[in-house]
């Protein structure tokens, strides 16, 4: 079995108490940003699994684009990130 070499950890402690790996991110080629995984995503590296550089070159975001999707987390909960309803927590 080969286990490829990667920079930071594998695995992750989450505060809720579940654990998170790279499996449970993204993979690099995902098209279609669904809610749960730009959440994955924003999960990812604020515990430290993925770095910010690593994320904005592995999915191709702007700073702009993740920065945003953080925000929409701290301030609305994972509901802000679906599409349909962004309409609703964009101040006017």
């Amino acid at each position: 079995m080969f286990i490829k070499r990667v920079n930071g950890p594998r695995i992750v402690s989450l505060p809720d108490g579940s654990t998170m790996t790279r499996a449970d991110l993204p993979p690099a080629d995902t098209k279609r940003w669904v809610a749960s995984r730009k959440a994955a995503v924003v999960k990812g590296v604020a515990s430290g699994l993925i770095t910010r550089e690593d994320a904005k070159a592995r999915y191709a975001l702007s700073e702009e684009e993740l920065s945003g999707w953080e925000n929409a987390i701290i301030e609305h909960g994972k509901e802000a990130l679906k599409a349909t309803t962004i309409q609703r927590y964009r101040q006017p």
